[in-house]
């Protein structure tokens, strides 16, 4: 796609672009009469992550900088739909000293292992995985949901060929599944739905494919069924070859839908302010997103070049407030799995909404303009 804009999201964005200027007025008036800040489809396992660092410190009091240091974040700058690339060409880190520090494209199953060892200080990636990382011990805490699956907006897509004759769970015994990662929604969503339509998961061939070639390996023939998530999803649901089976809100009804944002552990004992300015941008770009869903996937057309049309929409948590019942969901579903064991971690020990201004607000669980 042609664009006067040589790149939407660069590491320093310029603050006199007619562009953003622009978005920004546009922003201000979907989010008129904010609350004030006062204060995120891995590896394939937590044996076989990244080493990950201990959570002896975790109770130390936070390190407090002076007022007026300027801290940055290290973030992934990855070709994607997300809240950190939104909120910065939004505006929403201005007025801040926190600014986001991107380090360069980092795999889909790297990013919560490098999160929990500190090499990059936040990361969005599903529940589970944060989960396998605490229980294996690594300092790390979801700070802010983020994404969630509705009818018409799903986390994920469920991909076959016409000609392939797969129409019901039984048919994809002996197949081969293709999803983004282990460990993730992806396998433990699809796995549980199957097991529950009587299918032998055993029989079953899963291998990780990224979402951004997973269309054309299914339409190649390298795979039987591709499970493919927003944005690029919707390029599969106009290929000619392809028809789409299922989504996970048919799967699950969204439970297992959750994307959060989770911090390094020492860097949110180190950097309160920062994490609350951080919380609060992505909140604000959240609630911004749900309410300007066609302007947000413009933004995200042009930052992964991605004919518009084939862009899917992502919808967000009201203000990211977290709750716990995604959480217990994968707890439930990773213990089922054998591979977490029983009561090891809780719902508690994973997130904290304290560094999110609207989970301390009056009727949070509205949703409040950014």
């Amino acid at each position: 796609m042609a664009s006067t804009d040589h790149k939407l999201y660069p590491p320093r964005l310029s603050h006199a672009s007619g562009r953003r200027g622009a978005l920004k007025q546009l922003a201000s008036l979907a989010v008129a009469g904010s609350v004030a800040p006062w204060l995120a489809a891995c590896s394939r396992s937590a044996d076989e992550s990244a080493p990950v660092a201990s959570k002896g410190g975790t109770g130390a009091p936070a390190v407090i900088g002076k007022a007026g240091d300027k801290v940055s974040f290290r973030y992934p700058d990855n070709p994607t739909f997300d809240l950190v690339y939104l909120a910065d060409q939004l505006g929403y880190f201005d007025g801040t000293n926190t600014r986001p520090n991107y380090i360069g494209k980092v795999s889909a199953p790297q990013i919560i292992p490098l999160t929990g060892t500190g090499e990059i200080d936040f990361g969005s990636r599903m529940v589970p995985l944060v989960i396998s990382a605490v229980a294996s011990g690594a300092d790390i805490k979801v700070v802010a949901a983020g994404n969630k699956t509705l009818q018409d907006a799903p986390h994920m897509k469920y991909f076959v060929r016409k000609d392939a004759g797969i129409r019901s769970p039984k048919d994809l015994e002996g197949k081969t599944i293709g999803i983004n990662s282990f460990g993730a929604c992806a396998e433990f969503v699809t796995k549980t739905f199957l097991r529950q339509k009587g299918v032998d998961v055993n029989k079953i061939n899963f291998v990780v494919i990224p979402d951004d070639q997973a269309e054309q390996t299914l339409v190649a023939g390298n795979t039987d069924l591709a499970i493919i998530h927003a944005p690029f999803s919707g390029r599969a649901d106009h290929a000619d070859k392809l028809t789409r089976l299922w989504s996970d809100f048919d799967l699950d009804g969204g439970l297992g839908g959750m994307q959060p944002y989770s911090v390094h552990g020492k860097f949110m004992r180190e950097h309160p302010e920062a994490v609350r300015d951080v919380v609060n941008a992505l909140a604000r770009a959240a609630n911004w997103v749900n309410a300007n869903p066609e302007e947000a996937r413009k933004l995200v057309s042009k930052r992964i070049n991605l004919q518009l049309e084939y862009v899917d929409r992502y919808a967000y948590v009201d203000n990211l407030v977290v709750t716990e019942p995604p959480i217990q969901y994968y707890i439930d579903v990773l213990e089922a799995e054998g591979k977490l064991p029983k009561g090891k971690v809780a719902a508690r020990d994973i997130y904290t909404n304290e560094f999110n201004p609207f989970a301390q607000a009056p009727g949070a669980a509205r949703a409040a303009k950014a």
